[in-house]
């Protein structure tokens, strides 16, 4: 219980009015029950004649005596002035109708506490689903290099879910309980204190056992959301690769691996539900064992000589005793939902209490734009235990153009992802006009920088939404004016709704190479002063490159650009081409200079060419 009040205090503290409201409600419900209960004694009195018929009552001054004993007797008082006034029939009409009316006031109490607990529930709900959802925004791609996307989408949906059914759902029951119990335990003292000290030495050993089942809930729980991440990795990596699964025709394979892992899930989700099912008859069963063990001790009380109870007190006491048992059984279901719970919430954990390496100085300086220029000193980096990049250094003036080439896995991406910070230098510093980019506003970075990737990222929605994504306040003409530099206005007017046409899925509906030229045009409205192209035309026909490298070239001729290639045709008129093999720049020169070293970028172009 002690990593549930943590989540409370984490996750409930914006909603404390909501609480107390509740908590007040739950008292005020469970006053009006012991009131309405308590009706029963002179019901059954008047119904069966137990009552001492000679004894007379007179009215008792409150604050006379023992409440208790005052608070019985001018109540037997004022039952047997109406006996006498209006007879036993109308008396007993009235008492059975101030019944109704305090379940009335207990019910509506009920309701309304449960009622203001709705917007806490779906508050901590979205509250958590939010911030994992900026938590991911937040932190670098290598978080999401390590983690699977299906499992990230299983912990914000499954695991929410999880959270909301297990934790939140339980928490009425956290707060409604208790004051049930405390309330009846002291009526159950003051109606008779033998038969409650009998009754809480039998509970503790009840309650040890329902502990002994719900304990492993958790761990089990665990393996089940496990289970139904790698479920949803197998849903989203399969979605993401059908045209090879349907290329291969592996149908067939993927869909037994997919039901292997249904099978497992269900297998782990199987063992969840039938500990959990067990919750219930369990504490019907030890329930019932504990009014019959009561039943049997008061009785003998009531049947021995000097019986401190009589019997309507008796049946009294019965009721309010069965009474207590619900919310005890509502304790244990929340014993056992909490666990599932918490066990979710260990997994949503993982996102938010991971720490972001990329981290802003306090007193970072801002920038609006580079003067001078953008220099790599003596840059090393590895993933793990693999060096990637070794000592490189390289610099490149305001309006210059620098090629990186080499064969795959040389390091090239990973050079330019270091400019934007979506990965932090190890060894060395990159500097933009002599600032290293540590100690500038992350924000300021990157807003200097455009990208243009290989694989042209876009998103389902329109042209013009794409075309201005993450460029605030554009004007349709500006947008009108970036995509014709792009050569995108053309078929972007000769779709259905023009600028508002939506593109699919990742631009599902466009060829490779309009997808290119849309993120070309995002990149023009975004007016960088640093352009890096990340091979935006390799995969691209003859024809389509022939108009993004028209669109590239007007987009490159007033920034500071970095383009990677494989296509050594595309980058002929660098400033200069940094050759990279095995993290390391083994040549630099230009196109024909290097050509004439007869070293590995000669060897490159004699295999493009061949």
């Amino acid at each position: 219980m002690k990593e549930f009040f943590q989540l409370m205090r984490r996750f409930v503290s914006p909603y404390k009015r909501y609480v107390m409201a509740a908590v007040v409600l739950n008292i005020l419900s469970a006053i009006f029950n012991v009131f309405s209960f308590s009706l029963l004694i002179p019901i059954l009195n008047i119904l069966f004649k137990t009552g001492d018929p000679d004894k007379v009552y007179s009215f008792m001054e409150w604050g006379s005596g023992d409440i208790k004993d005052v608070a019985v007797n001018n109540f037997y008082y004022y039952a047997s002035r109406m006996i006498e006034v209006f007879g036993t029939s109308t008396t007993l009409l009235w008492l059975g109708l101030f019944l109704a009316g305090m379940t009335l006031l207990k019910t509506a109490c009920y309701f309304g506490s449960s009622a203001v607990m709705i917007p806490l529930r779906t508050g901590v709900v979205r509250d958590i689903r939010i911030m994992v959802y900026s938590k991911v925004m937040h932190l670098p791609l290598s978080f999401l290099s390590d983690e699977r996307k299906g499992d990230i989408i299983a912990r914000m949906s499954g695991d929410v879910s999880e959270i909301e059914n297990s934790i939140t759902s339980s928490l009425d029951m956290l707060l409604k309980n208790p004051i049930l119990i405390i309330s009846y335990f002291a009526t159950l003292i003051i109606t008779s204190w033998q038969l409650t000290l009998f009754t809480i030495v039998v509970l503790p050993v009840m309650g040890w056992i329902m502990g002994r089942v719900g304990r492993k809930l958790k761990r089990k729980s665990l393996a089940a959301q496990n289970k139904w991440s790698e479920t949803m990795s197998q849903l989203e990596e399969t979605l993401g690769g059908m045209r090879i699964i349907k290329a291969f025709i592996a149908e067939d394979k993927m869909i037994s691996r997919f039901v292997k892992c249904s099978n497992e899930f269900r297998d782990a989700t199987n063992r969840v539900a039938m500990r959990q099912s067990l919750a219930h008859p369990m504490s019907e069963f030890l329930g019932t064992v504990l009014i019959v063990l009561v039943l049997w001790f008061g009785g003998s009380l009531i049947l021995s000589d000097a019986s401190p109870i009589d019997a309507p007190t008796f049946i009294f006491y019965m009721v309010i005793l069965y009474s207590i048992i619900n919310p005890l059984k509502d304790f244990s279901k929340a014993g056992y939902s909490i666990p599932k719970g918490l066990a979710s919430m260990e997994r949503v954990d993982k996102i938010l209490k991971t720490e972001n390496p990329i981290k802003e100085r306090p007193d970072a300086e801002h920038i609006t734009e580079m003067k001078e220029g953008l220099e790599f000193r003596h840059i090393s980096f590895s993933y793990g235990t693999h060096e990637v990049l070794h000592d490189i250094s390289l610099s490149i003036q305001k309006g210059e153009t620098i090629a990186l080439v080499g064969q795959s896995g040389s390091g090239k991406s990973t050079l330019v992802d270091l400019v934007p910070r979506f990965h932090d230098v190890q060894k060395g510093e990159i500097l933009i006009d002599g600032k290293n980019i540590k100690d500038l506003a992350v924000k300021d970075l990157r807003s200097l920088i455009g990208n243009v990737n290989q694989e042209a990222i876009l998103f389902n929605d329109s042209f013009y939404n794409n075309i201005t994504f993450g460029v605030d306040n554009a004007t349709m003409e500006e947008v009108v004016a970036a995509a014709k530099v792009a050569n995108a206005h053309e078929f972007i007017m000769e779709s259905e709704e023009g600028y508002d046409t939506n593109i699919g899925d990742r631009g599902c509906k466009l060829s490779g190479g309009q997808r290119q030229r849309i993120s070309i045009a995002r990149a023009i409205l975004k007016n960088p002063a640093i352009l890096i192209l990340d091979e935006a035309t390799s995969a691209l026909d003859t024809e389509s490159e022939r108009l993004v490298q028209e669109a590239l070239e007007r987009l490159m001729k007033t920034r500071t650009t970095i383009a990677i290639a494989h296509r050594l045709s595309t980058i002929k008129n660098a400033d200069r081409i940094y050759v990279l093999y095995e993290g390391r720049i083994v040549e630099c020169g230009k196109h024909e200079e290097l050509l004439q070293k007869n070293g590995y970028y000669k060897r490159l172009n004699d295999m493009q060419a061949l």
